[in-house]
């Protein structure tokens, strides 16, 4: 890890100021506009586009990765956690904590690309080579481009733009189209797919293949915004229950999935226990892009560059170093969803009765859950990415545990290519997909499948993906085009509901009574409201959303795939 951070260390060098998401447009430009020459070398441009990987995401990994990702898909029951329970129980308004934040965390990864990207074309001097502006600039709209599909997704709508200090001194300006939302992150990845370099110029920096993981993602979801062919400002989706998607973007993400499989450098780790444990989690073979964070004390390496997650899922003093996550559990939903056989991925996101793990309370001869310490409910509460206190893996200082954020993974990419090529049938036997299915479900102890469906895909990629802050992502995208099913889906799910230990159940838990809260899901919860803050600010965001005036595309998919 040290040697992975290397670069983020020296990165604030003055221009790229990180400042507070209090208003998600006020990121004042340090730079001195009468100094001819600011960058004067290639370290010195790359070193500016270091806190992308970390500063500007952090309000977001905080809390927002998972509480949306999977405490609104029902992943989560937190019943007192006021940035969970609202989103798991469709109560949330204008007012609920989280949203302003969530909002300027993105936001602060857009408005620092856009000033790395203009601020690198204007103040860099002859000592700068093109291939080093290039690579800046095409890991700034990576960043830039991954952001907008997050805000797109979560709230239907974005407000698109460029260049951010114009942006601050003219801040009340309409939100932009949803899919014209998607349509920009687009252009954005494809800019970075065929501009990225094919090797990491740095441990952890972003690669042409990371640009394609990405895409193989976000084309799924233009897929279902869209009706047939490449988008054109016009063939905008309007049916959401019309159960077919545009096989345009679904052939598209099954290409740049390919891309990444067939040429990139990835491979799955053998152990599935492997991709959450101290040694093994940083910068691991299977990691596509992981935000990289400092280790250290807050105190040694400054506040925004630490990953605090963990200090959220750990339940006692012996697994953690601050534990906030004694009421934080899987949810029953998720607990009674895993397969009998499917024990191993299980064990390693969440904790269950009698489960041991030899990484926590080392000292004392490692920790079984619920035998360890008395007094606990019977319930389960997070094992992924706790890894214990700081005598157990010499990292873990409060509030900052040393471990990378996943965003994308191989795995997911693999089943992102499974998506493709099911595309609008029921199923498929196509060999290829099942081939990369069958690796994860290889990995955790789990038969092969003969064939794919939708409802195999969607079993995959929650207990795969669980608490990596993806599911409701996986939702959102299949309610562009099957809205009813997902709502249903989303009313389904037993939210909030007790449950304790049972061995004569299958999933050796059983209910022990209804959710009490929840509200009844409808279309209008698939996106979330702007918060009353930033709609006081810019009184244009109640209004509908506009078409975004995109010029000509720079990159075609010649560029991209042939």
């Amino acid at each position: 890890m040290k040697n992975s951070t290397i670069f983020i260390i020296t990165a604030l060098s003055g221009f790229l100021a990180v400042t507070s998401c209090e208003d998600f447009l006020t990121h004042d430009n340090t730079t001195n506009a009468n100094q001819e020459t600011f960058f004067d070398s290639d370290k010195a441009v790359a070193a500016a586009t270091a806190p992308l990987y970390n500063y500007v995401w952090h309000s977001f990994n905080e809390k927002f990765y998972y509480g949306m990702g999977d405490g609104r898909a029902n992943n989560i029951t937190a019943r007192w956690s006021p940035y969970i329970y609202p989103y798991t129980n469709f109560t949330e308004t204008a007012l609920s904590e989280g949203l302003e934040e969530a909002w300027g965390s993105l936001y602060s990864v857009v408005a620092q690309s856009n000033y790395a990207i203009n601020n690198i074309r204007q103040y860099s001097g002859p000592q700068v080579s093109e291939a080093a502006k290039i690579q800046a600039y095409a890991e700034a709209r990576f960043m830039r481009g991954l952001a907008y599909w997050y805000i797109g997704s979560l709230w239907g709508k974005a407000i698109i733009y460029e260049n951010t200090a114009e942006q601050v001194n003219n801040s009340v300006v309409p939100a932009h189209r949803g899919v014209d939302v998607i349509e920009f992150a687009i252009r954005d990845l494809e800019y970075a797919a065929v501009n990225l370099s094919r090797t990491a110029s740095n441990q952890g920096r972003v690669t042409c293949y990371s640009a394609y993981g990405i895409l193989s993602r976000v084309y799924l979801s233009m897929a279902g915004l869209t009706t047939e062919g490449a988008y054109n400002g016009t063939n905008i989706a309007t049916d959401f229950n019309r159960g077919t998607r545009n096989p345009y973007y679904l052939d598209l993400a099954r290409q740049a999935a390919l891309k990444v499989i067939e040429e990139g450098p990835y491979a799955l780790l053998g152990n599935y226990g492997d991709l959450f444990a101290v040694s093994t989690t940083n910068n691991n073979s299977e990691s596509i892009f992981q935000l990289q964070w400092l280790q250290g004390s807050t105190d040694a390496i400054g506040w925004g560059a630490n990953n605090p997650m963990p200090a959220f899922f750990s339940w006692s003093t012996m697994v953690g170093e601050t534990n906030w996550g004694n009421a934080t559990y899987a949810s029953y939903d998720l607990v009674r969803s895993y397969d009998k056989r499917d024990r191993i991925r299980r064990h390693y996101t969440i904790a269950t009765v009698g489960a041991e793990y030899p990484d926590l309370n080392v000292k004392n001869g490692g920790y079984t859950y619920n035998e360890t310490e008395s007094g606990y409910e019977e319930k389960c509460n997070i094992k992924k990415y706790v890894i214990g206190k700081i005598d157990d893996n010499g990292q873990s200082y409060q509030q900052s545990s040393g471990l990378n954020t996943y965003m994308m993974r191989l795995a997911e990419v693999y089943l992102n290519l499974a998506e493709a090529v099911l595309g609008n049938a029921a199923s498929t036997s196509d060999a290829t997909a099942l081939t990369y299915v069958n690796l994860i479900r290889e990995r955790a102890g789990m038969p092969a499948l003969g064939s794919i469906t939708y409802e195999d895909l969607r079993y995959e990629r929650r207990i795969e993906l669980a608490l990596e802050g993806q599911y409701w992502y996986d939702l959102v995208r299949r309610a562009y085009y099957k809205q009813q099913e997902v709502v249903n889906y989303l009313n389904n799910q037993d939210r909030n509901a007790g449950y304790e230990w049972d061995e004569t159940e299958e999933s050796q838990y059983a209910k022990t009574g209804d959710g009490t809260g929840v509200a009844v899901a409808t279309a209008a919860n698939l996106v979330l409201p702007i918060s009353d803050v930033d709609r006081g600010r810019n009184p244009l965001l109640n209004n509908d959303p506009v078409a975004y005036e995109f010029g000509e595309k720079e990159v075609t998919v010649s560029d991209l795939f042939n």
